[in-house]
């Protein structure tokens, strides 16, 4: 038996599977071995497999034996695997280590490598992965890759016929699943004269 995948936020007694045995007489139905954690429970009449407490993804996937014994004679029985696999959730966003950066870029300096925003994530997987953009602001004058999170200028400045400072919002997005998190953080570039 291969079920769905269940989420890592599946909660206890959650249906997971239904073993159906063809047989003439009553059997008993129990799970004998491979699931050593416990994560499982089996109605031993009608063969419903449910979940027992929380799940870990850590520890998925999991495949125990089910048994169905003849209700009458012990010595009949015949067992079947059961493959259980979860699916990592996305539980947490990216975060920057501040709310705020401020950089200082001096006039008339080429297009430049100003700052690299790092933003930590503390899912696995393509749930922690991050990429960077500009999500407002003065985009024209700024860039960022959006793989590493270093952060460009695209043109020079003029301290006296320009703004002395460009504020705008960078973010960091994972690629997670169900839907993708961002975190936000705001950044400050103030021209030198």
């Amino acid at each position: 038996y291969q079920p769905a995948p269940l989420s890592e936020k599946t909660l206890p007694d959650a249906f997971v599977v239904h073993i159906n045995v063809l047989y003439k007489v009553p059997v008993i139905h129990s799970i004998v071995s491979g699931d050593g954690k416990g994560y499982f429970t089996i109605d031993s009449s009608t063969g419903i497999v449910r979940t027992r407490r929380n799940l870990k993804f850590e520890d998925f996937p999991v495949i125990f034996n089910v048994r169905a014994t003849d209700a009458t004679n012990a010595n009949i029985f015949n067992e079947v695997s059961v493959n259980v696999e979860v699916i990592d959730e996305n539980d947490f966003p990216p975060v920057f280590p501040s709310f705020l950066l401020e950089e200082s870029l001096e006039e008339n300096s080429p297009a430049t490598q100003i700052v690299q925003l790092k933003a930590q994530d503390n899912d696995t997987g393509r749930n922690g992965f991050l990429t960077y953009g500009i999500l407002s602001g003065n985009g024209l004058k700024f860039r960022i890759d959006e793989a590493t999170g270093i952060l460009y200028s695209t043109a020079s400045f003029d301290y006296e016929e320009e703004p002395t400072e460009y504020q705008f919002v960078v973010y960091a997005e994972d690629d997670g699943i169900p839907e993708k998190k961002r975190g936000y953080c705001t950044v400050v570039i103030k021209i030198i004269d």
